[in-house]
């Protein structure tokens, strides 16, 4: 149920201030909410001791604030005629138009709403779009009968790059004795490029001990 308080900043006010706080250590439930810095921000300053209830509470809230905000206060004042404080509600309906003073400030529906889109577009943007896979079968060729097959396969294994999984394979006989390596590699295509993994990994040195060429076989979007 809405609660609401006037003229905080005259006797009268801070009476009902100070009859409403009987039995109470804040304005709504047991800890600290936005009602009471609402409520703290329209009283000008700790009510006297004829509104000890009130002044209780004032204290209690002033030393939670300032644990807040520890930058040293030199102390101000505020002249001029101060406004009658407006309707504080024990619990506010989202999406009040509310331009009470307020030091947290109230998060409406909308409020919410705009910081989930902006988190999501914010993971969005900092992670990095799934890209397409492809399968391919690739036949790698020796210099000839002589070539160590064994070691031409940890050879080609060894190529290591982002987005490059290598998988099953085997060894095919060409003729004369010859074996080819027939193996599986799935790739991530925006980051690898089969043309270049063979041009420039595969067929250069350390590799090109063992590998004569390769062919790709069967290339499958995934």
């Amino acid at each position: 149920m809405a609660v609401t308080f006037s003229d905080l900043h005259t006797e009268s006010g801070l009476k009902s201030l100070n009859e409403f706080l009987v039995g109470k250590s804040y304005i709504s439930g047991d800890q600290i909410s936005k009602d009471d810095i609402k409520v703290y921000g329209a009283v000008l300053k700790k009510p006297g001791g004829d509104f000890p209830n009130a002044s209780k509470w004032y204290e209690t809230v002033s030393s939670q604030l300032a644990s807040s905000f520890p930058g040293k206060a030199v102390g101000v004042s505020i002249c001029g005629k101060t406004a009658a404080a407006a309707p504080v509600e024990a619990a506010p309906a989202a999406g009040d138009d509310d331009d009470d003073l307020d030091l947290f400030g109230d998060e409406t529906e909308e409020d919410k709403k705009a910081a989930e889109e902006r988190e999501k577009a914010k993971k969005a943007s900092s992670k990095k779009k799934e890209s397409g896979k492809s399968s391919v079968l690739m036949d790698v060729k020796p210099w000839d009968d002589e070539t160590d097959m064994v070691e031409l396969e940890k050879a080609v294994r060894s190529v290591e790059m982002p987005g490059l999984f290598w998988g099953a394979s085997k060894l095919v006989p060409v003729g004369y004795g010859i074996k080819k390596l027939q193996i599986m590699l799935t790739i991530v295509d925006d980051l690898v490029s089969v043309d270049s993994l063979i041009e420039e990994r595969l067929t250069v040195e350390p590799c090109n001990e063992y590998v004569q060429s390769c062919d790709i076989v069967a290339f499958n979007k995934i």
